[in-house]
């Protein structure tokens, strides 16, 4: 059973940036590491997943455009999510996400391929 709980999450301006952390309760060596978001009224959407190493290949969606970066610390196991350039549609509670895989490069953008979650943490952007 690995726990996942996530921070950094608040309120800010459209353009600015935050940087959220997800921190497993134990060892995400043999997890590939995603997150994703649900906004208000909507379904949960995948956002980014990358691989047990961190190496490429990553996958974003689409809406990404780039202004979001994932990394991963496996010797912290700590997964983080830097969101550049926000804008109010990023509002949403962004969740972590861990995916057990036997594969090295692998990564997952369907949530039913996650096996644990977190509790999610709260980003706002206003106008």
């Amino acid at each position: 059973q690995v726990q996942l709980v996530e921070s950094g999450g608040g309120l800010v301006a459209a353009g600015e940036s935050l940087r959220l952390s997800c921190v497993a309760s134990g060892s995400i060596e043999w997890y590939a590491m995603g997150w994703f978001r649900q906004a208000p009224g909507k379904e949960r959407e995948f956002v980014v997943s990358c691989s047990r190493s961190g190496a490429p290949p990553t996958g974003y969606a689409d809406f990404v455009e780039g202004r979001f970066i994932i990394s991963r610390d496996n010797a912290k196991n700590t997964v983080y999510l830097d969101l550049n350039n926000l804008k109010p549609e990023d509002t949403a509670i962004y969740y972590c996400a861990a995916a057990w895989s036997s594969r090295q490069r692998a990564f997952y953008t369907k949530d039913y391929q996650y096996n644990y979650w977190g509790q999610g943490t709260q980003v706002t952007v206003s106008t």
